[in-house]
């Protein structure tokens, strides 16, 4: 399904011929200076130490996929780790096709403001003229859906979904379940993500081109940038290179699948992290949506832009989006001022992905990164028992179940999935991946929940 990590759940006056020969001089002049500019870049990545990096989260058991770094459309670096099938044992490659998740709402933008440039849309066009039984349909704009301004209700936050994700759905069934969650607030009046507006979006595409999404997205932008490994995902087929998606606990567990006529545009495309920095440099330099087009694109609002959220590194403004489906996640960040594009995409990981992009982002400006080292804590089988219940707090209405399966400890939030929680110290705990440290008191019943600068203390029930 797609989630957040979280327990409450990217030039002079000269002749003809003086002006022909000068013109040719600046172009090899500019051709030869990118060419040094990338050679530089790579030069000052240290290939060797990043992959190191990659090697001790793979060794560890904190990141199976793939990731890429690219300079002015070339990549510089590549790397994958683990396995795209598990139980076959087969090993993940440079080649690995991974679902993206939400960046493929990215796409749909982008699809939606070439659609704009085409005269078929515009940003303040009703949601009301495809889809009059939406709640305010009649008040909600193309453009608040882009930007998650539109109050429609997200169908993934609701425990139902649990139940249908995995089936083969159609837009009049979509369309009843969104209908069904009617909205949060009025539109325009702030800003919430819901994987509805995308959903929605979608369709609207097909409506006004009359043709599948699969097709306007293989058409509209693969083609023209050649990527070769993006379209509209299906049923996971390694035959194709694809690969499945785990969680860890203990041992690498496949997930379940989400069927994809489900996302739709908010989740359903496939790719790789080379294929995601190439469409990331064709958007930013012009090669898919007018100037103006990806101005708005890029115009935040409560944070929100239009497909696009910042993606700060220092000094240095970038543009991008991360995605969550099942076991994957993904993250694709694109630096207009120097041409640098970073993408990764896990199949299983077991680890704060901000990290990732970090030590990527380090890497490729010539900066310190470390390789970590991962130490273990035993715990006894005894230990994890005692800490084992369902734990309550007045400060939030919500309960956690600590429950112990094999040899580790999990912690399920009331509406969330389970999570392994790893041992780091006596009593203490911590789910990397979602920044969530947890110290238990066994003695007195009580554990400590840490996450984003805030502690929530429970007790057993």
């Amino acid at each position: 399904m797609l989630y957040a990590f979280s327990i409450f759940y990217i030039f002079g006056c000269m002749t003809t011929n003086t002006f022909t020969k000068a013109k040719k001089g600046l172009f090899l002049s500019i051709f030869a200076l990118t060419a040094m500019q990338q050679i530089a870049s790579a030069q000052q990545l240290d290939k060797t130490k990043l992959d190191s990096y990659f090697q001790a989260l793979e060794t560890s058991n904190k990141f199976m996929g793939s990731v890429a770094i690219s300079q002015e459309g070339k990549v510089i670096y590549t790397h994958s780790t683990g396995m795209a099938d598990v139980e076959k044992g087969l090993k993940s490659t440079d080649q690995s096709i991974y679902r993206i998740g939400s960046i493929s709402k990215v796409f749909t933008a982008t699809l939606i403001f070439k659609a704009i440039d085409d005269k078929k849309l515009d940003l303040g066009q009703k949601l009301s003229v495809y889809f009059p039984t939406i709640k305010n349909a009649d008040k909600i704009t193309i453009g608040q859906l882009l930007q998650h301004r539109s109050g429609i209700h997200n169908i993934t936050d609701d425990a139902s979904y649990l139940t249908w994700y995995t089936k083969p759905q159609t837009e009049a069934a979509m369309l009843a379940f969104i209908v069904a969650g009617g909205s949060d607030f009025e539109p325009d009046s702030k800003a919430d993500y819901s994987n509805s507006n995308y959903i929605l979006l979608s369709y609207i595409l097909q409506k006004v081109y009359k043709k599948p999404y699969a097709i306007l997205l293989t058409e509209k932008i693969c083609k023209p940038l050649g990527l070769k490994s993006t379209y509209f995902g299906t049923k996971t087929d390694p035959g194709k290179k694809e690969v499945y998606s785990y969680h860890y606990t203990g041992s690498w567990v496949k997930e379940p699948e989400t069927d994809m006529s489900v996302p739709m545009g908010a989740g359903a495309i496939v790719s790789t992290p080379a294929d995601l920095t190439r469409f990331a440099t064709g958007l930013f330099t012009g090669k898919l949506v007018s100037a103006a087009s990806l101005a708005q694109m890029k115009e935040m609002k409560d944070d929100y832009g239009k497909g696009l959220f910042e993606t700060p590194f220092e000094d240095k403004v970038g543009y991008g989006h991360s995605g969550g489906i099942d076991g994957f996640n993904s993250m694709i960040a694109y630096y207009p001022a120097d041409g640098r594009a970073f993408s990764f995409i896990a199949n299983g990981v077991n680890y704060e992905t901000d990290k990732i992009l970090k030590t990527m982002q380090n890497a490729a400006y010539g900066k310190p990164f470390e390789v970590p080292e991962f130490k273990s804590f035993a715990v006894s089988a005894a230990e994890l028992t005692s800490f084992a219940g369902v734990y309550a707090t007045k400060e939030i209405p919500v309960t956690v179940t600590i429950a112990v399966e094999g040899s580790i400890l999990t912690a399920q939030a009331t509406g969330q999935s389970a999570f392994p929680l790893e041992p780091i110290a006596k009593n203490t705990f911590q789910f990397e991946q979602g920044g969530i440290v947890i110290e238990f008191n066994p003695e007195i019943k009580k554990m400590t929940l840490k996450q984003g600068g805030k502690a929530f203390d429970f007790t057993k029930e």
